[in-house]
């Protein structure tokens, strides 16, 4: 049974929930297997990843990269890279690489184990790169890195997304967080992501957009999410709001006090040092 990360939400009401939301998929590898390490070649190998990634960086939420996974599963596999690239459409490379069954399988046996490692204490959330931004890294991974990515694009990526969370519909997942990356969300992409809301709230999971956009952005799509995450300072917004303070504690500066209804997010660099992180997310603490 997963856990909702709605429920584990902060409310203005000042109930506890989540406080600090951890992006540290890069930097636990490196820590933990080395630079050239893959914790995702079996379930059983990111189990052991997971497990002492999470016991020492105790974050609140149990975040699984998908992308991660995907980028993992086409390096050994090289027939899948060059049936990515096997036509020009700008949709065809994530097309084909959501459509894959072996990182369908392998993600379903990820969340039963880390369900079992968590025990409900945590939230199982799947962190996938938006519409918009998937386009462009998948486009990379092929070679193509000058591609324009149209309206039309991102809505047929919307919906090879959300046929690719069907595929883990019976999992314990308790919601997707969606992230710009370098692609900015622009105001029209969450109505051309519909098709991926529609599926997280037909499965009650939760749903978060963390975002780089502009404020026009950020406006249209706190009201289709359960919570957004912006290192801009978000106004009037009456949803949980996730401060990305990334920049201000790895630069020592000044970071600012929750309020009822927020959570803390941040990423941490690849090469921090583990003595830096530990004293850093005291901080935050």
């Amino acid at each position: 049974m997963s856990v909702s990360l709605v429920d584990k939400l902060p409310d203005s009401s000042g109930k506890a929930g989540i406080r600090l939301w951890l992006k540290s998929s890069g930097y636990a590898r490196r820590l933990l297997l080395g630079e050239a390490g893959d914790p995702w070649l079996n379930a059983a190998g990111f189990l052991a990843f997971f497990s002492q990634a999470h016991g020492l960086l105790r974050p609140d939420v149990a975040v699984l990269d998908v992308n991660d996974l995907l980028c993992s599963w086409a390096s050994r596999h090289p027939e899948l890279i060059a049936e990515m690239a096997s036509k020009k459409r700008v949709n065809f490379p994530l097309r084909k690489l959501l459509e894959a069954e072996g990182p369908r399988k392998l993600l379903a046996e990820v969340l039963e184990a880390v369900a079992g490692c968590v025990r409900g204490q945590a939230s199982a959330v799947l962190a996938l790169p938006s519409p918009r931004a998937w386009l462009r890294l998948t486009n990379q991974m092929v070679g193509r890195n000058d591609v324009e990515i149209e309206d039309d694009d991102i809505e047929d990526a919307a919906m090879y997304m959300a046929d690719f969370l069907r595929s883990v519909s019976a999992s314990p997942v308790g919601g997707i967080l969606l992230e710009d990356g370098v692609d900015a969300a622009k105001a029209g992409d969450v109505d051309r992501s519909r098709p991926i809301i529609n599926v997280v709230r037909h499965y009650r999971w939760g749903v978060i957009w963390h975002t780089k956009g502009d404020a026009e952005a950020i406006s249209a799509i706190a009201w289709a999410v359960d919570s957004i995450i912006s290192s801009t300072p978000l106004a009037g917004i009456e949803k949980a709001v996730g401060l990305d303070v990334g920049t201000e504690l790895w630069s020592g500066g000044a970071i600012p006090q929750l309020s009822p209804g927020q959570f803390y997010f941040v990423e941490i660099p690849v090469d921090q040092k583990p003595e830096s992180v530990l004293e850093n997310l005291v901080r935050l603490r």
